[in-house]
């Protein structure tokens, strides 16, 4: 390849993206950042500098954040044993403050990510500005402890911020009526802002690759599914496991207002770009029912 054809092939990529920078520019993208994808630092600041890009180019980004690896380890180390019932972590006082102390650490961590590429950022969890209320959850009846579901979200205190022109990085930590903290799956916390904020778009970059007819065959990866397709592939048993609450989640984001709710593998490189600025993508998308596929 001739450098002028490199240049050329750079040049192709970046036209291709035009209308989709264009059709995009001032819309509200939530990005849930969290799984395997947050234990590399290389990993991170790599999905940082890609949201710092959609950023530069129109987009008003907001990233919520998980840190579930990231908590294990530290209660490990303290001698806690993680706990979990059907997915959900057991959060008993202990493990609320340990959780809570690593969440910070992580929110600060992608904010001074964010930064080094000259552009500002804020860091804030639920109970700054009581931007997440919550109530005490009990999943199935369980007693989790201080696991809450949202009640409320503040969304004029994240429009003061786009408005101020910073990258709000939120921690998935809620204040509950007695002003206890309490832990919030970052799947449910990403889900309540994007409808809040009347996201245009809402993307979950963990580990997980996409929707798949069948799990063991890479070649089944679903590009593109209505909401109600979605359903159907969870009421039939296709998909199961932590897939579910996930594509519930997509289903409830894109049945109150969201446009478009993005899968990825946050471990591919500039998976996130790649999916939002070509006409390929590499993850799994969920639309309303009333809304074209740009594949079909």
């Amino acid at each position: 390849m001739t450098v002028e054809q490199k240049y050329l092939d750079k040049a192709d990529v970046l036209i291709e993206a035009l209308p989709y920078i264009r059709r995009f520019h001032d819309k509200v993208i939530v990005v849930k950042y969290g799984g395997a994808a947050m234990v590399d630092d290389g990993v991170m600041r790599r999905v940082m500098g890609d949201i710092v890009l959609l950023k530069l180019v129109g987009f008003k980004p907001i990233v919520v954040h998980g840190g579930g690896k990231e908590i294990n380890r530290w209660l490990e180390r303290i001698g806690i044993e993680p706990h979990f019932e059907n997915g959900l972590r057991v959060t008993d006082e202990p493990t609320m403050e340990m959780a809570e102390m690593v969440l910070y650490k992580v929110n600060k961590e992608l904010v001074s990510m964010a930064e080094s590429f000259g552009v500002k950022a804020i860091g804030v969890s639920g109970k700054d500005g009581a931007l997440m209320r919550v109530n005490k959850a009990y999943p199935d009846g369980e007693d989790l402890g201080y696991v809450g579901n949202i009640d409320s979200v503040r969304p004029e205190m994240l429009e003061g911020f786009l408005e101020d022109d910073y990258i709000p990085i939120v921690c998935p930590i809620g204040l509950g009526e007695e002003f206890h903290s309490y832990n919030i799956n970052a799947d449910v916390a990403a889900c309540a802002i994007a409808k809040a904020m009347h996201a245009e778009k809402l993307a979950f970059l963990s580990d997980i690759e996409g929707v798949y007819r069948d799990p063991k065959d890479p070649s089944t990866l679903i590009s593109e599914l209505h909401a109600s397709e979605a359903r159907q592939l969870i009421e039939d048993g296709t998909v199961g496991g932590g897939m579910v609450p996930k594509l519930q989640g997509c289903i409830d984001a894109v049945e109150n207002g969201v446009t478009r709710v993005h899968i990825l593998d946050g471990r591919i490189r500039h998976c996130l770009l790649l999916e939002i600025f070509t006409n390929k993508g590499v993850g799994s998308s969920v639309i309303g029912d009333n809304t074209p596929k740009f594949h079909s």
